[in-house]
């Protein structure tokens, strides 16, 4: 069996893609604290945070403090007050507090956070354990890290001017899930911005029971560059990127109670206003788990997709540049912290920004996104061996999604010159109308294995009158454990999206069995075969408006 490409191959490119992350982002005061500093980090704890509270201002009003974490780990943290607020001010302007990104110095929301103060808020932002000079190990969003958050706003109760019955929470990926599991374990906490982040890391990492190799990869790279992993972490790491099928119960389980879906009761009974922002190319955290966490929360809610990768969407504003997920945040936060009737919670909840068009379109829930569908029908048979690259493939982490966002430039291949015998392809005709796609292209097919084991690719490409297909959607699907040479039927929701195909063009599926983004269960010598049984015809059902 080949797992491709290796954990080792993944760690190399984590590795690199880390390293050009890091230099392209603000500098940190210093390295990350080595493997063994958490035994000083944890000292006296409470006389250092009452001594960097009772400090003077810096001449940016940015104080850096310590505050004392679950289990007296000392977070790194800073504080941002309004104009002429001070320790002793009376407790009435709200509390934002902001976890950091995966990897991220503490620094990350400084630009956001003036910005936040300037405006009436208390600001604290810390980074999250194990990461760069706070103490701990990295848990991933485990209990420690959620009774981290509640160790935090305890914190800024008591040393600043913080109202205690207005908290939000919000961050960017990392912090964006740990303010989501905090919030339903905190009731405190009364509105939450989520922004690139995950409601089920299942769902995001091993969509179609197949490992994202390259964004894992990339995750355990950065935070061996940045932090400490726990042991735990490691060999969770170690078993999902060698593909450990002994271990899955083990590593499912891991990654649920690390999931804010998991907690979704809580979350409801709490309350807490919640608004999710992410990509539509998310490579970390695909759309389609954010938008089925939305649609059960019921409390106030709203939901954004725009165009780009893993928290692209985000980045200029975290430099203080404008930008509209920020800008919506704080809307967000000024509706239900400050309670300003500023129009938000009347707005079209789902907010999503078309690939093609870049205009927003508002919705009133996920299931109104679609109002109409089409068919493709796979009805010639199909037959391929497994483990030969075609060419169709869902990009490269981050960089695929980025040139999407900025250039309109989706991954590409050339349709007519995919080679068959690696290649099942299905067109349509050409469109007489513009194809609307937007929401869950769905494909439902028969496949009959050689082997027990198996992998692969759906793709759907808009093909221009060149047969040049630009990518649309796609997802990865694996199997196990089935009868060679029995058929079985195979749903697969592809990677949600909003993109228009334009009048003369096709759409096309492709399925493979080899993607540079995701690990492989091909044994050798095996063939997939693709069929549509007259009592269950395969065919891709694509959501338009």
């Amino acid at each position: 069996m080949r797992h491709s490409p290796a954990s080792t191959a993944a760690a190399v490119l984590a590795g690199a893609l880390t390293a050009t992350a890091l230099t392209c982002a603000p500098a940190a005061s210093a390295r990350p604290v080595p493997a063994d500093a958490n035994a000083g980090a944890t000292g006296n704890a409470t006389a250092t945070t009452s001594a960097a509270a009772s400090a003077s201002a810096s001449a940016s009003g940015i104080d850096f403090v310590d505050i004392e974490g679950d289990g007296s780990t000392v977070l790194k943290a800073n504080v941002v007050l309004p104009e002429g607020a001070s320790r002793d001010s009376a407790r009435d302007y709200p509390l934002i507090v902001l976890p950091t990104s995966w990897a991220t110095p503490q620094i990350e929301y400084l630009a956001q956070a003036k910005k936040l103060a300037d405006s009436g808020y208390v600001v604290v932002g810390y980074n999250s354990r194990g990461f760069w000079q706070s103490g701990g190990e990295i848990e991933t969003g485990g209990p420690e890290d959620i009774a981290d958050a509640s160790r935090v706003i305890d914190w800024a109760l008591a040393h600043t001017p913080a109202d205690k019955d207005r908290i939000g929470m919000g961050g960017v990926s990392y912090g964006a899930g740990i303010s989501l599991l905090a919030a339903a374990h905190d009731k405190r906490i009364k509105a939450v911005t989520a922004l690139s982040g995950w409601a089920d890391l299942i769902a995001s990492i091993y969509s179609g029971r197949t490992q994202h190799l390259q964004s894992a990869g990339l995750l355990g790279g950065a935070g061996e560059l940045t932090g400490r992993p726990s042991r735990e972490l490691r060999q969770i790491l170690e078993d999902f990127l060698g593909s450990n099928l002994d271990k899955e119960d083990e590593m499912i389980a891991w990654g649920k109670k690390r999931s804010p879906a998991t907690y979704l009761d809580k979350l409801n009974a709490n309350g807490a206003a919640i608004m999710l922002g992410n990509a539509w190319g998310d490579s970390i955290f695909p759309p389609n788990q954010y938008a089925d966490f939305y649609e059960k929360l019921r409390g106030p809610k709203r939901l954004e997709f725009r165009p780009g990768d893993h928290a692209t969407a985000e980045g200029l504003g975290l430099l203080g540049l404008p930008n509209d997920t920020w800008s919506h945040a704080h809307r967000w936060f000024d509706r239900y912290l400050k309670g300003e009737h500023n129009g938000i919670d009347t707005e079209q909840p789902v907010r999503l920004k078309s690939r093609s068009t870049g205009e927003y379109e508002g919705y009133a829930s996920w299931d109104k996104v679609s109002s109409g569908k089409r068919t493709l029908p796979l009805s010639d048979e199909e037959s391929l061996t497994t483990g030969r690259d075609s060419g169709a493939n869902g990009g490269t982490v981050l960089l695929s999604g980025i040139l999407d966002q900025f250039l309109k430039l989706p991954p590409t291949v050339s349709v007519p010159l995919l080679p068959r015998s690696r290649a099942a392809v299905w067109e349509s005709g050409r469109d007489d109308a513009t194809t609307r796609v937007r929401g869950t292209t769905r494909l439902h097919t028969t496949v009959t294995s050689t082997k027990e084991s198996g992998t692969f690719y759906a793709y759907l490409y808009d093909v221009g009158p060149l047969g040049t297909g630009k990518l649309v959607s796609h997802a990865p699907y694996t199997f196990h454990d089935r009868t060679p040479g029995k058929p079985f039927a195979v749903d697969l929701d592809l990677f949600s999206t909003a993109y228009d195909v334009p009048e003369g063009h096709r759409l096309a599926l492709v399925i493979d069995t080899v993607d540079p983004l995701y690990a492989e269960h091909n044994p050798d010598d095996a063939r997939l075969t693709f069929s549509s049984p007259a009592d269950d015809p395969s065919a891709v059902t694509v959501p338009t408006r």
